[in-house]
Order: structure tokens, then sequence, then C-alpha cells
């Protein structure tokens, strides 16, 4: 990828006073017309006939925009930006397609996601249980030995028709000798018989504390693992399973990477994960961002991994890296999200709360206060309310001690947070991350803590009524899906994956403020407030052009959405529909028995088609002159050639 070289704040302000952008830093408040555009300062690309969601200040819609190097020079109206174009600019006519920033995924675990994709089947979007069995029935009969079928999160049995989990004889039924692991939330695991005899899991096996397995009234083990609510008996059995080779783990990074730009994300924040350790299990994410070859930006956070000794795995870190390290496409972030083991409060809301360990205050202050004094950033899992008073009173006891002025900290999760604490988090700077768990263990919340808990779980509109900095994320892949499309979805609804409603419309947020979480506002949360997220001239080119209009298709059709032409750092990542010319060299995927080579990623059964308004036009009226042939009794009409591989009752955006 090109124009692959390190931007800090210093390289833009030069790069402004390169291009000429400093003018409009100086005139901002002008209008294109007392500042018309620098002859010599002409553009690489320019992209227009779209409606154009900036995510500005004032959140303003545009027709045009115009892309130097890496960075946007110009959006505004036609006009305006066509005044940037020479003689060797590519130019592309969007088709009145709407473009949004790049997504900005502020919590998710790509660097794990990306070694273990190629492994995974996913049941991300799969409307039926029948449909998620046949699959895992095919991907059996292909997966050699001494590989599993691995089904890792991402679903929940309230998107199934059938409204239910699948159950152990029908997994043992469709997998025969393969084994087999089926991974719900971070409640249970599902495993076969032969995913048993994998990991010798017998009638002896003593469980880790707070986790049970099943048995059956002989003693037997039934293949239910179940967290109670420690999950560290899922992340165990997990890790033992079989390894893809080096390049396999190379290509399923790219391939995961791949993913996430047809669904228009451009940037992420990964928040470590159990059995990442650094530098050792980064060398694959190092090896692409040294061959340019990532198409997503990271900014990474390191998770401590020993129980007892995170202060020494924090200060070992402290003395080989430094927050901000790296450039705009990978760059070290800061500390967590898990900072010390005794302050983690795990989030099954199919058991109850747990209570955390009396040392936690003790540890988490020795790692705060280390954290502090070497200004690194630092985030932090917090679910419970309770959980998180008792972070606060840590973090303002060291701030007394160690001012925090200057660090973006951050709090995770944050489900059932109060005001009161969410004013103890603004007076401290820190910022609050939310995912879309609630839209996969939505109802599991409710039953044990009621509608009117669940209505304010989160308290979305009191964070941003209380200008806290807040962002959204995933939590992928072990929990929720990466699809940002669902949190925009429930975000906007308030509808879990299964369509239950959970909150009313007063912590319900706009379409323009859902999106604004996930691009611009997500920037503080690496520090890069300013460089990227929004489309505005001299921040970072990235964006996605969408199959359907955000803003007004139909609520349902939200989760729908993926990009059709992504950008990143100025250039094509991905391409689909009118856009396929622009597309990258394809990608094979490997190993051959790859679930994602046969079934995909994200499977989403839409059935309306990927046409642009000005397409949808041409096939609304073949659509009738069809119909009328069909009630004439005549068998054939001849649609145009781009159109016909669409044909067959869909629609698009603008017929709704």
């Amino acid at each position: 990828m090109n124009n692959y070289h390190k931007t800090k704040r210093r390289d833009f302000f030069k790069w402004a006073l390169a291009t000429g952008f400093s003018t409009y830093l100086l005139d901002k408040g002008k209008s294109w017309a007392q500042n018309p555009p620098d002859p010599s300062n002409k553009a690489d690309l320019i992209l227009y006939n779209a409606r154009i969601a900036t995510q500005d200040d004032k959140r303003s819609f545009a027709e045009a925009l115009a892309i130097k190097g890496n960075r946007f020079l110009a959006v505004g109206t036609e006009k305006e930006v066509m005044a940037y174009q020479r003689d060797n600019t590519r130019v592309i006519n969007l088709n009145r397609r709407t473009v949004i920033p790049g997504l900005n995924d502020s919590h998710t675990h790509l660097i794990r996601g990306g070694l273990n994709y190629n492994m995974e089947l996913r049941w991300d979007g799969v409307s039926s249980l029948a449909d998620a069995l046949r699959m895992l029935k095919e991907q059996a009969r292909r997966t050699p030995a001494p590989q599993w079928v691995r089904v890792i999160g991402g679903w929940s049995e309230f998107q199934f028709v059938e409204r239910r989990m699948p159950t152990l004889a029908e997994i043992n039924a469709v997998s025969q000798d393969v084994p087999v692991f089926v991974l719900n939330l971070y409640n249970c695991a599902l495993l076969n018989g032969a995913a048993l005899r994998a990991l010798g899991i017998d009638r002896n096996t003593t469980p880790p504390p707070d986790s049970v397995i099943e048995k059956d009234s002989n003693g037997n083990p039934t293949g239910m693992l179940i967290a109670k609510p420690n999950a560290t008996i899922l992340y165990t059995a997990i890790a033992q399973g079989p390894k893809l080779g080096r390049e396999d783990r190379v290509n399923s990074s790219r391939q995961y990477m791949r993913e996430m730009n047809r669904l228009g994300i451009t940037s992420v924040i990964d928040a470590g994960g159990g059995g990442q350790n650094y530098p050792d299990d980064y060398q694959i994410i190092d090896r692409l961002h040294k061959e340019r070859l990532m198409t997503v930006r990271v900014a990474y956070n390191l998770f401590t991994q020993n129980p007892g000794e995170e202060k020494a795995d924090f200060q070992r870190w402290i003395e080989i890296a430094n927050p901000g390290q790296g450039d705009d496409f990978y760059q070290l972030n800061g500390a967590g999200e898990m900072l010390v083991f005794s302050a983690a409060d795990f989030e099954d809301f199919t058991e109850p709360r747990p209570d955390l360990d009396p040392k936690m205050e003790r540890e988490l202050t020795d790692v705060i206060k280390l954290l502090a004094a070497n200004k690194w950033s630092f985030r932090l899992h917090a679910t419970y309310n309770e959980s998180i008073s008792r972070f606060l009173n840590v973090f303002e006891n060291a701030n007394r001690e160690i001012p925090f002025a200057g660090m973006h900290w951050i709090l995770d999760h944050a489900e059932t947070i109060s005001e009161r604490n969410i004013e103890r988090v603004k007076a401290l700077g820190g910022g609050i991350a939310i995912q879309h768990r609630m839209a996969f263990q939505g109802e599991y919340f409710i039953e044990r803590y009621g509608l009117e808990a669940a209505s304010h779980t989160p308290p979305i509109k009191k964070m941003i009524a209380m200008d806290v900095p807040l962002s959204g994320g995933t939590d992928a892949t072990r929990v929720a899906s990466y699809n940002p499309w669902v949190g925009l979805y429930w975000l906007v609804t308030g509808k879990t994956v299964g369509g239950t409603s959970l909150y009313p419309e007063a912590n319900r947020l706009d379409r323009m403020d859902a999106l604004r979480i996930y691009t611009t506002a997500a920037a503080w949360f690496s520090n890069q407030e300013g460089n990227k997220g929004a489309i505005v001239p001299g921040q970072l080119a990235d964006l996605a052009v969408l199959s359907e209009d955000y803003f007004s298709v139909s609520e349902d059709r939200i989760k729908h959405l993926e990009s059709v032409l992504t950008i990143v750092d100025g250039k094509p990542v991905y391409a689909s529909a009118e856009f396929s010319n622009l597309s990258p060299p394809p990608l094979p995927v490997s190993p051959d028995w790859s679930p994602v080579k046969y079934f995909g990623g994200y499977h989403n059964d839409s059935k309306i088609s990927f046409l642009s308004p000005s397409q949808c036009r041409q096939t609304s009226s073949a659509s009738a002159n069809f119909q009328s042939q069909q009630n004439l009794g005549l068998s054939s009409l001849s649609i145009p050639g781009s159109l016909s591989r669409f044909w067959g009752g869909l629609a698009c955006a603008c017929c709704y």
C-alpha cells in the first residue's frame, strides 16, 4: 500500500504546509469562493455524485470529495471539488450512494481474531438453527484430522427462528468423529464426543474454580462446559485446540481484515486478550505491518497474562515500549483491558453478579500508579456498577497522588453504570467505550434483572447528555459479532439480534449520533482525534460507500448494510457491485478446508441487491415491463446486461 508512512501530529502540519491545507485551517469559516483552490494542489482521486455524511462538527453532507496521497484534500459541492482535478486524477462516479467515514471499532480483538479466523465456522447472522447445523455437518465432512470444527461466538440462540440452542445430540449427529467446539457467549461451550476425547475430559476431570463440567446420571461428561461465572474453563479449552501454520495465520489475518473492510471497518482498537502475549503473539501482525499488507488501522492495548504478577507484566512492557509508538496503521495504545485479574467482573448474565476479590483495591492501585507515573493510557473491563464504584475509588485515590491529566483512560462496557459514576468518570477525564453485548445477551439480562433495569443498560443517552467521551465497538469475536452494523441497529432500534425490545426512545440514538460514536467520536480513544474519523480536509482518507442509504432504509435493514467500496489511506481495499473493477487482487483462502472458503464470514441473508439508485430505476422499469409481459403470457424480457444478475424480484434502497 502506498503512502504507508509514519504520520504524527508534527508530520500532519508539515503536510498541511506543503499542500496548502494550512490556508483552510486559518480560514476555516470562509467560503470556497473566498478561498479558491490552489491550482498547483491537485487531487489523486475524486469521488462525486454522492451523499457524503462528513461527520464534521456541523454534521453536514457533501456531494464530492478529493484525496491527495493518504488524506482528504477537499470536500464540498461537485463544482468545488472538481477544481482539484488534473489530467491523471482518477475520478469515480458514486451513483448517488451514501458515503460515511470508515467505521472505527473502539473495542475488538482483531489480532487474536485474525490468527483464528480461517479455522472458525461463523454462525453470525445465520437465521435458523437448521441452517447452522447443516453448515456444521458440511464443515465436519471436509475438516481433516487433527483439526476441529469451531464455532466461536458471534451468535445467539434468539437469532434463530427456532429460538433455541442446538442440543448435544444434534451436534454429535452431524459431526461424527471430528472434534466440534461450539462457544455460546462466555456462558458455556458444547463439545461433541470427539472433542471431549481430544481434550482428555472424562468422569475424573476436575474443572477450574467456579466452572462446571456437566455430567449425566452415570457420572460421564455430557459435553457441556459451563462458566459459573468464571470463563477460565472455556478459555482453557479453546487454547488447547490445534493451531494453523504460520503462513495460514498470515492469510487468516488478511482475510479477517478484508472481511472487516467488506463491512466498512477501516480502523480498530485491539483490547488484547487472554493468551495474547506481547511481543511474541504479535509477530504476524508485525509482519503484515512491515510488508504493508494491513488494510485496517490497529491501535493495540497490552493485556496482562499472569495472575498475581500483573504489575511485573506492565513494568516489563514499560521498559520496552511506549504508548503512541508506531504509525497511523499500527501503534501501541496503552494498557488493558485486563489490568489485574482480581478486577475481572465476568459479564455472564445467566449467572449472579460476582463480587470482586477483597485484594482487588491493593493490586489495582499498584498497577494504576505505575501506569500513571509513566503516562500510559489504560482501559479496564467494567461491567457492573458495583465494580465500577470500587474501581473509581482506586482511580480517584491514585489521581490525588499522581494526576491523570492528559491521559486518555477508559472504562469498557459499563452496562449498569450509575449517573453518579458517570459524573465521576467525567471528573477524572475518562471515557466510556460501549459494545453491543446486550444485543446478544439482552434476553438473559431481562430474565435475571427485569425489563425496567434492561431499559437503561447501558444508559447511553445519559452518557451523551453528560458529555463524557463515548465510543462504540463490538468486543468481537467470542461474545458478539464483529459486524458493526448490528451494533448500529442495536443503538438505533434498542433491540437485540432476536428482535426483543430493550430500550424506550429515551435511551435510543438517532442514526447520526449512533454513527458518530463509531466514527469521529471513537478517535479520542486512541489519542487520534482530528486525525481520523471524519471526511474533512486534512484527515486520513478512510471511507466506506454503502450498499444502501443508512439514513433512510427501514430500521431492520441497518443490520444488513455493507460497503461496496472501502478506501483506506486513500486506496481501495475492498470493492463490489458496480465498483468491482476497483477491487484489490483476489486473496485465496488457506488452508483449503477453511470454513471461510466455503461459507465466508458474517452471513447476510439479505434479499435486497446492491443496485445503486440510478440502476434501481432501470431495474424497477424492467420489473414493471416483465410483470406486464408475464401477465400477457410472454416468456422473456431483455434486461440490461449489467443488471441481469440482480433479477428475481430483488429490490433496493430507493424502492423503500
